[in-house]
């Protein structure tokens, strides 16, 4: 009895020890394989987001294989646990649908790739350098370095602004006048601006044209191109260059105001 014993606690502690072999050994070939596998995709230059999308994949896929292995030698019948696995995932899966979506959403953005690391977008109402793209979220940080994670299945179901898309954009800048200004003054002054700064492009030409005319007076429309990594910079430069140049110059720029007139009692009365 004593030896029966004994010989079923030793079958099981083998199994058990095997188990745990299996396990510790397969979860370590499991980051070797995943750290192969990233670096053969960073050698075929695909894009870090879609890297670490597909390495996360096969991360996950891979300890799933190992743990099915691992309870295999203990004599779980893994063909039932696969089975009661699959039905637990599709009732998980009716259960939390908006976490299938965004991750129905992360594969679409990977695969039609509307933007890549490093890029500056709107999404979803965000706007941010785009840090990562998990299964199910994606990572931006925002110009004041605060970081937001936003559900894939929103952004992929909104409308997606990239900044970064495009190697040059232009800048939209309008600068109103008074009527009793100078407009071809006006026009020239920024003319000189414009080609005095290296950063202008040439090929698109800026457009310097009188836009709009308001109450209050006329407005300047002023649209230099600039390469996208610039537009910032060289924007704030043209805004505080252009309206100190035309202070210095006596062209006044017109204020949006109301008069009142008071009428006292009586008066207008005959």
């Amino acid at each position: 009895m004593k030896e029966s014993v004994l010989s079923y606690v030793l079958s099981w502690g083998i199994h058990i020890l095997f188990a745990l072999v299996i396990f510790f050994v397969g979860r370590i070939a499991v980051k070797l394989v995943v750290k192969i596998l990233r670096g053969l995709l960073k050698r075929a230059n695909l894009d870090d987001i879609l890297v670490n999308f597909i390495a996360s994949l096969c991360h996950v896929a891979l300890l799933v294989f190992v743990i099915i292995a691992a309870l295999h030698e203990l004599g779980v019948d893994t063909t039932s646990l696969i089975a009661i696995l699959g039905a637990a995932g599709l009732a998980v899966g009716l259960a939390l649908k908006s976490s299938l979506q965004n991750f129905a959403s992360g594969v679409l953005l990977i695969l039609f790739r509307p933007f890549k690391k490093g890029d500056f977008v709107n999404a979803a109402g965000v706007s941010g350098t785009v840090q990562d793209v998990t299964i199910f979220n994606t990572v931006l940080v925002t110009p004041d370095n605060r970081q937001i994670v936003v559900p894939n299945g929103m952004i992929y179901n909104d409308s997606i602004t990239n900044f970064s898309a495009k190697e040059t954009r232009r800048i939209d800048m309008v600068f109103p006048l008074g009527y009793g200004g100078d407009f071809k003054k006006a026009r020239e002054i920024a003319h000189d601006i414009l080609d005095a700064d290296e950063r202008i492009l040439k090929d698109p030409a800026p457009m310097i044209t009188l836009g709009e005319l308001s109450e209050n007076g006329v407005k300047l429309w002023v649209y230099p191109w600039v390469k996208s990594s610039d537009y910032w910079a060289v924007r704030g430069d043209l805004m505080e260059k252009i309206e100190r140049a035309f202070k210095e110059a006596g062209l006044s720029i017109p204020y949006s105001g109301m008069r009142v007139y008071l009428e006292r009692e009586g008066e207008g009365k005959r």
